[in-house]
């Protein structure tokens, strides 16, 4: 499949700046694949689409303040988005601008736009130099050693804020609106939106329809924010994000299978974890995945999906084309845009029958 597939015309004021208020009160669109029928409703009508012994697996990753912005001892700024640990106080961050960065730099936080009115900067506070570039990884991307007293949670807390997506100019008059409202696992750089829709009473009500809610997590990385630039999706190469699937919630998949159940996953996220672990061969129940699914993939575990409107050009549309098929995909984003769907990060949804 060629990347230019994955392209469609959006209008910008399509693009939602705010979530819904409240959250459940977006709009729905639901496809059957079976009978080939679209309807629209209110997030709030996902409650009748429920059957007992159903099961909803969503993704509790919750997002943590990633963007930190720090100065060179040149006196250039630079933004961090911190992306995965990889070890205690080595992470991978994508630096921006990071052309003349080099290995061994000394970077000192300035406590970014979001410190708190009258608190000196973190780098104040906590000696100097902090963070230490150790190696570049290539596109921006750089491994980064926090060389001082204070701890990388702490020092985020300090000095970072949320990393909203570049097409929201608007910030969220409350922060906790880009977190789904069952976040509990920090360490995602962005939400897994498909969740953003979701309130405890809706919750309740799927669990009132006899349908089982379990959780997993999947912490969203570098892989969200890179479009594919290759010609051709065989091209692109996936960056791996860290994963965990409890054994309950795993076991809970394996009885709804058996009963006939339809396991409903909540986010592209959930997809990925959940075929990753029921692949042939099975993956393990937690680890790292970089599955890439593409048209003409065969789903083993998933049956349903919720999930919002994607951009152009990204993994998550090829997914959803994946699971409902490239044409008709097409043709549910032409009706979306036709009914002024509302699409991205804060927009509305879909589930896929």
């Amino acid at each position: 499949m060629l990347a230019r597939e994955l392209e469609y015309d959006l209008p910008r004021e399509l693009i939602a700046q705010r979530p819904a208020v409240p959250r459940d009160s977006s709009r729905l669109l639901v496809y059957d694949r079976a009978a080939s029928t679209t309807r629209h409703f209110r997030f709030t009508d996902l409650v009748s689409f429920m059957r007992p012994g159903d099961l909803v697996a969503y993704n509790d990753s919750r997002v943590f303040k990633a963007r930190i912005y720090v100065t060179r001892s040149t006196g250039g700024r630079v933004e961090l988005l911190f992306l995965t640990r990889r070890k205690q106080r080595v992470w991978e961050v994508l630096a921006r601008p990071s052309s003349r960065l080099r290995p061994g730099e000394r970077l000192e936080p300035d406590g970014g736009r979001s410190a708190p009115a009258g608190r000196p900067p973190a780098a104040a506070t906590a000696g100097k130099p902090l963070l230490l570039l150790k190696e570049s990884l290539g596109g921006g991307r750089w491994l980064l050693e926090n060389a001082g007293s204070l701890g990388t949670e702490e020092l985020m807390q300090e000095s970072g804020e949320m990393p909203l997506p570049p097409y929201i100019t608007e910030k969220p008059g409350r922060p906790e609106r880009y977190q789904t409202v069952y976040a509990r696992e920090p360490g995602s750089a962005a939400a897994p939106t498909a969740g953003l829709h979701f309130t405890k009473s809706l919750m309740d009500g799927i669990k009132a329809a006899g349908a089982r809610l379990e959780p997993l997590t999947l912490h969203i990385g570098l892989g969200t924010f890179r479009p594919v630039s290759a010609e051709s999706l065989a091209g692109h190469r996936m960056h791996a994000e860290s994963y965990s699937l409890p054994r309950r919630t795993y076991e809970a998949l394996q009885e709804t299978r058996k009963s006939g159940g339809r396991v409903i996953a909540v986010g592209t996220t959930t997809v990925r974890v959940l075929e990753t672990v029921c692949a042939d061969p099975p993956g393990p129940l937690a680890g790292a995945t970089d599955l890439f699914i593409v048209p003409g993939f065969r789903f083993r575990a998933v049956d349903a999906l919720v999930t919002n409107f994607h951009l152009p050009r990204s993994t998550l549309l090829a997914l959803v084309m994946a699971f409902a098929g490239a044409r008709e995909t097409r043709r549910l984003y032409r009706e979306a845009v036709r009914e002024r769907y509302r699409f991205y990060s804060f927009g509305d949804a879909m589930l896929l029958l």
